[in-house]
């Protein structure tokens, strides 16, 4: 019976360490999502707000967010890609260089926009804005259509894609100071997920990064 724990103990072990030592595919990207669980993965707040669907992340409900705390070791230079689709007039985020904290809007980082909703409505800062920082306007897809939203830190340096096409190039100044509330400042850290309103609905899928460090 002791050998019998001994080996489950191990093989339970092996399985969880299984998902922060995935590895690279061709193109050197992990995949940060195992498309039918929450491992790796830690709700604030609201945690009624997430589920998990047809291999996506769904964000819905009350304000919350799920970062990801499968890798001890934080990101710095990286490129991260998520396939993102929002349904009617949503409103959603991707932080990165951010790090957890129980409740609230995250104070540590960026978020890379996800809002498709008409211009006009809601939110003026679209898909691909650079909250606050550097924001987009315009629109670049529509609600209820799969994209893959692209977030590459080199240094200073910030791009963020719609599909293959650029709508954020930011290069932080020398002089650029953190923000009391929100910090705004290039430094490191994890990703997270955003649940804005309970009238937002948002499909996350296929994350995956390469760290570029």
């Amino acid at each position: 019976m002791k050998h019998l724990l001994t080996c489950l103990m191990f093989a339970t072990l092996a399985c969880a360490g299984s998902i922060q030592a995935a590895e690279p595919d061709k193109d050197g990207f992990v995949q940060l999502f195992d498309g039918k669980s929450f491992d790796g993965w830690k709700i604030n707040e609201a945690k009624e707000s997430w589920k998990i669907a047809d291999g996506a992340i769904v964000a819905n409900g009350q304000r919350s967010h799920l970062f990801y705390v499968g890798d001890d070791k934080p990101f710095v230079n990286f490129e991260l890609r998520v396939d993102v689709k929002t349904e009617t007039e949503a409103n959603g985020g991707i932080y990165f260089h951010t790090q957890f904290q129980n409740e609230g809007w995250p104070k540590y980082g960026f978020e890379a926009q996800v809002n498709n909703s008409p211009v006009g409505k809601k939110d003026p800062k679209k898909t691909g804005s650079l909250y606050a920082v550097k924001d987009v306007l315009e629109l670049h897809v529509k609600d209820n259509e799969w994209y893959t939203e692209t977030v590459t830190v080199k240094g200073k340096h910030v791009t963020i894609k719609i599909n293959d096409q650029v709508v954020t190039d930011y290069t932080e100044p020398d002089d650029k100071k953190a923000g009391d509330d929100f910090t705004r400042k290039i430094d490191k850290g994890t990703f997270a997920l955003q649940a804005h309103d309970p009238g937002s609905t948002v499909h996350f899928k296929n994350i995956r990064v390469k760290r570029l460090d």
